[in-house]
């Protein structure tokens, strides 16, 4: 009897195998699985929350002042390629070489346009830094994953609101009354650009001297009327094509 009853529970384990590797079969496919709720629902709300504080900083913070779109663009789609590319290197089982040699790709895109102005430049990083730091899931816990974007937040908030009274732009002038660059007369020269100009100026340095044209490179500083950006105020001349 005790023979019987271990050949019939080898039988029952043998089925209950057969029965377990078919089911399994049936939900993955080359050694993934078709579904997996908790990785996906953990994918959609890191995602949602990444997305929604690169969005805030980009819209409130960035774009209300600057009122460029191109970079509105480059900046959300950089956070979330960021995000995903992150996320996934994490469920991965590559080394670290190879995960910093795929990052080793972005250094040799280069965009052909102007040079980046270090505003741009200071939030691009950030919504990079961010967006790894959510990618990767570096905090322990929900809690603490949400608490460093609100800090992120809080912080570019507090910073541009302190800068918000002292905001200036700078632009490079071709100037001609090369008499009044002297620093005895540098009240008229002031008095002169805000008049011609029509600009509420507060600074100005003088740059390259050409006593052959009578002409000097004037960088000035001003206060803008109002929140638009420009992005050829260093600009002297375009390039021929």
């Amino acid at each position: 009897m005790n023979f019987l009853f271990l050949q019939s529970e080898e039988i029952n384990e043998n089925i209950a195998a057969r029965f377990g590797n078919a089911e399994e079969q049936a939900v993955d496919f080359l050694g993934l699985p078709f579904f997996n709720a908790p990785e996906l629902w953990k994918l959609l709300i890191l995602f949602g929350i990444n997305l929604l504080v690169c969005w805030l900083i980009t819209h409130f913070f960035y774009y209300s002042k600057s009122r460029r779109r191109d970079y509105y663009f480059t900046y959300m789609l950089f956070s979330i390629a960021i995000f995903l590319i992150l996320y996934n290197l994490q469920n991965m089982k590559i080394e670290v070489g190879v995960a910093l040699g795929l990052f080793g790709i972005f250094s040799m895109i280069r965009y052909r346009t102007e040079q980046l102005p270090i505003r741009e430049m200071t939030y691009l990083f950030v919504l990079i830094a961010i967006s790894i730091i959510n990618g990767a899931g570096m905090a322990t816990s929900y809690v603490s994953f949400i608490a460093v974007n609100v800090l992120f937040i809080a912080i570019i908030w507090i910073l541009e609101a302190v800068g918000l009274f002292n905001r200036k732009s700078q632009k490079i002038i071709t100037y001609e009354k090369i008499a009044l660059i002297h620093p005895d007369r540098r009240e008229e020269l002031m008095a002169d650009l805000r008049e011609r100009t029509g600009l509420n100026i507060v600074g100005v340095q003088v740059g390259s001297i050409d006593f052959l044209r009578d002409t000097a490179f004037l960088k000035v500083t001003y206060i803008p009327d109002d929140l638009e950006y420009n992005d050829i105020d260093m600009i002297t001349k375009f390039k021929e094509r």
